[in-house]
This record gives C-alpha cells, sequence and structure tokens, in this order.
C-alpha cells in the first residue's frame, strides 16, 4: 500500500454519538476465568446495558495447543453465574454466526484476498535470523524486531525467493505518519511513525493470525467500542492501520473508540497473576462470594459510583456506568474490602434466598444430601436468620451451622473450646441441666432465664463466662450463633442429651 492510499485511507469515518453502542467480549478459552477477564466482561456488559446496546459474546479459539472445551464452558458458567447475559454470540446466536473463531476460516480467507487485491499487505520473506542479522550489521540493537526490509524487495528478488522454495508471511504495511487516537479511559495518545513495525497478519501456511482475525471480526460484527485492558494498548496502532485497509476494501464502515481498562493490581503491587489466588473467580464461589457482592467489588476496580458510597446493586451500576467515568490508574484487588462488600450484600439477601444459597455449601460439607429431609428443611429454615447477621462468606456457615445437622453423640469438641473450659465444669452443668430439665415451654426466653438464674445468680459467675460450658456442650465450639436460639431448634431432648454427654 502507498503512502498516498494509506493517507486516503486515514479519512474511515468514526463513531459518532447516534451510532448504536455494540461492545464484544472475547476470551480465548485457556485456563479457569480470573477477575481481571471478568472486569473487562463486566464493564463492557455495563456500558451496554447503560446505554442500550449490545454485548457480542465471541470465543477466540485458534490455538489449539492451548484452548480446551472445558476453559469455554466455564467461561460461560462464570458469566451466567455473575447474571452478565450477552445479546449475539456463542450460545444464544445472532446475526454473524459463527461466533467462534475456530468456525470463520473461510470469512477470513475472504478477507486475506480483498487485501491482497487492494495492496494492503505484502509478502515478506525475512527469516528472523536475517533480521537480525541486518539489525547487526547496522549497529542497531538486534531484537528491534521486523525491520521493513521486504517493503522494498524487487520482483526478480520475490522470484528467486520463490524459486527457492521460501514461504512469505503477509505483512500490513503502517502508515508512515504518526497515529493519534482518543483513547476513552486515558484521553489522546499518539504512537509516532516508524514505532510500530509492519506486522504479519497471515502466516506462511495460509492461516491468519490474531493481529488479524481479532480486529477483522470487530469490522464485520459492527463493534463501536473497543473496551479491553490496558495490556493490549500497544497492539491498538496495528488496529487502527488494519481498520484503515478493511474500511478501503468494504469490510469496515467506522473506526471503532478505544478503551484501555487499568491493570488489576495484587499483593506487593504486582500486576495480578492467573496464578495468584485472588485472581480464580471459581475460588471465589466456593469461598462464599455472591454474585451480588462480587460484582460490586469488580465494579470498583476503576470505576466508583461516587466518593463514598462503595456498595450498590447491579441495577445502580447498570444506571450510572460510563466507560468515560473508569479511571486509567492501576487498580488493587483487596481481598478484605471484597469480603466486606460481599458480607453487606449477604445481609441485604431477603430471608429465603439466602437460606437457598446455604443449600450447596452444606451439600459440599456432607452435612446434607441432594435432597433435604424435612427435619433438615426445618433446622435450615430456623438456623439461616441465626447466621446472616454474623457472616461475610457464604463459606463460613457449614462450620456454624454444623452442630444443628449433627446426632447427638456426634458432636466434636474443638480444641480452642476445650481450653477455656473452667474447673467447676461438672458443677456448672450439673446446676444448667437441673434448670432446664423442668422447663415446660422450651422458648429462648425461659432457657435464658433459666440458666441466668443457676449460672450467674446462684454460683455467682460472671455473665460473659456463664454460658461458656453450655455453648461448648451444644455446638463443640466456643463461637456458636446465638446460643438459646440454637437450643430451641435443637429441642428441649437434645440439648439436654448433649450437656449430659459433655458431663459425662
Amino acid at each position: 500500500m502507498t503512502t498516498a492510499s494509506a493517507s486516503n485511507s486515514a479519512a474511515i469515518p468514526a463513531v459518532t454519538a447516534e451510532t448504536p453502542v455494540r461492545v464484544r467480549f472475547c476470551p480465548s478459552p485457556t485456563g479457569t476465568p480470573h477477575v481481571g477477564l471478568i472486569r473487562t466482561a463486566l464493564f463492557n456488559w455495563a456500558y451496554a446495558r447503560h446505554t442500550g446496546g449490545k454485548m457480542i459474546f465471541r470465543i477466540e479459539d485458534t490455538d489449539s495447543a492451548r484452548d480446551s472445551e472445558e476453559s469455554y464452558h466455564q467461561l460461560l458458567e462464570a458469566l451466567k453465574w455473575l447474571g452478565i447475559n450477552w445479546d449475539e454470540g456463542v450460545e444464544v446466536g445472532g446475526p454473524h454466526e459463527p461466533y467462534r473463531q475456530s468456525q470463520r476460516g473461510d470469512i477470513y480467507q475472504d478477507v486475506i484476498a480483498k487485501l491482497k487485491a487492494g495492496g494492503h499487505v505484502y509478502e515478506s520473506y525475512s527469516t528472523p535470523d536475517e533480521i537480525e542479522a541486518r539489525h547487526k550489521a547496522a549497529g542497531r540493537d538486534p531484537k528491534l524486531g521486523y525491520d521493513g526490509f521486504d517493503r522494498h524487495v524487487t520482483e526478480e528478488q520475490l522470484a528467486q525467493y520463490k524459486a527457492e522454495g521460501r514461504e512469505a508471511v503477509l505483512r500490513l504495511r503502517m502508515p508512515d505518519e504518526d497515529l493519534t487516537f482518543n483513547d476513552l479511559v486515558r484521553g489522546e495518545i499518539t504512537f509516532k511513525a516508524g514505532s510500530v513495525p509492519d506486522f504479519a497478519v497471515v502466516r506462511a501456511n495460509g492461516a491468519p493470525l490474531y493481529t488479524l482475525v481479532n480486529p477483522v471480526d470487530d469490522a464485520l460484527m459492527g463493534i463501536t467500542h473497543i473496551l479491553r485492558g490496558e495490556d493490549l494498548l500497544s497492539s491498538t496502532p496495528r488496529q487502527i492501520a488494519l481498520y484503515r485497509a478493511l474500511y478501503a476494501i468494504g469490510v469496515a464502515e467506522y473506526m471503532p473508540e478505544f478503551g484501555h481498562l487499568p491493570y488489576v493490581m495484587g499483593q506487593g503491587n504486582k500486576k495480578l497473576s492467573k496464578r495468584d489466588p485472588e485472581s480464580s473467580l471459581f475460588l471465589h464461589r466456593e469461598r462464599g462470594f455472591i454474585p451480588e457482592g462480587l460484582l460490586n467489588y469488580l465494579s470498583l476496580l476503576g470505576w466508583s459510583l461516587s466518593a463514598d458510597e462503595d456498595i450498590f446493586t447491579v441495577e445502580q451500576l447498570v444506571a450510572n456506568f460510563d466507560i468515560h467515568d473508569v479511571l486509567a490508574n492501576p487498580a488493587r484487588f483487596d481481598i478484605k474490602k471484597a469480603e466486606a462488600i460481599n458480607g453487606t450484600h449477604v445481609r441485604l439477601l431477603a430471608p429465603e434466598v439466602f437460606r437457598e444459597r446455604l443449600v450447596p455449601y452444606l451439600r459440599a460439607a456432607g452435612f446434607v444430601g441432594e435432597i433435604l429431609t424435612d427435619r433438615q428443611e426445618e433446622i435450615l429454615t430456623e438456623a439461616a436468620p441465626l447466621v446472616q447477621e454474623r457472616i461475610i462468606l457464604l463459606g463460613e456457615a457449614p462450620e456454624m451451622l454444623a452442630f444443628l445437622f449433627k446426632a447427638d453423640d456426634a458432636i466434636d469438641v474443638a480444641d480452642d473450646a476445650r481450653k477455656g473450659l473452667p474447673e467447676n465444669l461438672g458443677e456448672m452443668l450439673d446446676a444448667a441441666l437441673a434448670a432446664l430439665s423442668p422447663l415446660e415451654e422450651w422458648n429462648a426466653e425461659n432457657i435464658q432465664t433459666a440458666l441466668k438464674q443457676a449460672l450467674v445468680e446462684d454460683l455467682g459467675i460472671k455473665p460473659r463466662l456463664a454460658f461458656g460450658p453450655v455453648r461448648t456442650g451444644i455446638s463443640g465450639r466456643r463461637i456458636s450463633p446465638p446460643l438459646f436460639e440454637s437450643m430451641v431448634i435443637l429441642g428441649k431432648d437434645s440439648s439436654l442429651a448433649r450437656l449430659r454427654a459433655f458431663r459425662g
């Protein structure tokens, strides 16, 4: 492509305020979903919903060595669990099918043919060793990358390369002028002429590279706003150059807008790695994060509702989210803050919803089966409100509620509970049993009154120490849900049986 044609193709129309918003989420199915990736999906989704636009979910699965179906299904599961839905894409279809790159080979070959016919790409026969040798000979850094040599190869040289059986990659010719664009998050950014070398778009075997297929799909699917991680910022000039060529051959209608989301940092202000435990979405779910809490926290990684509002609903996020309000500074993943926000959302759940959310965690801990018995249903209904105000992660509930689901003779006493027992334990338990046994109405108020009289008034034990041994006998723990209400749930017979067994 000549400088003149590059200049002409720069006249590609821009997205206007009237252009319906179309964003995309296009992960590669490698590994398990991590919070940085899901934050990107969330911001795209929130912007689409805020503007009344559309979200397209596309899968970039052309790397057969690294991609996996398991990872693909995990991506689907992650988005569905969080309630991030999409308007077009895998599983739901749409006008630009198929939505998996591995199934779009014919589409790419058609675009490649048009780029070749239009003179926008050229054959490049230089090997990495030859490029390095030329840099060394010229006194340049040998690792500078491609040097543009094949731009100027004569027809005779091309014929010689072919006669030698060499294979060429196809490179896009970068424009000879500065490339400037207005990043929606970072403002105006300029890449100087010559700072980005001509880049390969097609392998020697004819297979298109990611550098080609990603912008081609964006162009064909009418994507208006490309919102993606800051790590991809350096590839933007290549995309702009390719978009100009795609417009020239009638594939692209306009130049999309770009917004590069801030890095998510982990411990020690290092970029959050896939290997960091706090980056694993499913690990957070396993520990007991709920979608409402995790979505709230993830949306704070680069954006905020207001300076003094950290807690908000997904509806408030959608109503207020604007990509122009996203901050450029790196965001730090603070697990303590994430947990605190989750705890607030746990407390905001309707009691019946909270109760249902506990079941998978109780099941995973082995306290209930696939189908709950009537008695288990009853225990859960009565016990759930006792812990809803006390936990920040649903995963804490099984340990707190375990004693309610165990048989009376299966209560194990934790070491820290055993250590804190008083010397006159037998006397205290005898007094408690004597006070509780005659009770006819087994309710929290009567239990409390009877134990207070027997232990505080009659034995003179300080109130903060009086009920510890009873709690340990009932639950096996030093800390438990409210004691008297727990004894009501267990019933009189079980409560007394446990205290007798503990008394020995």
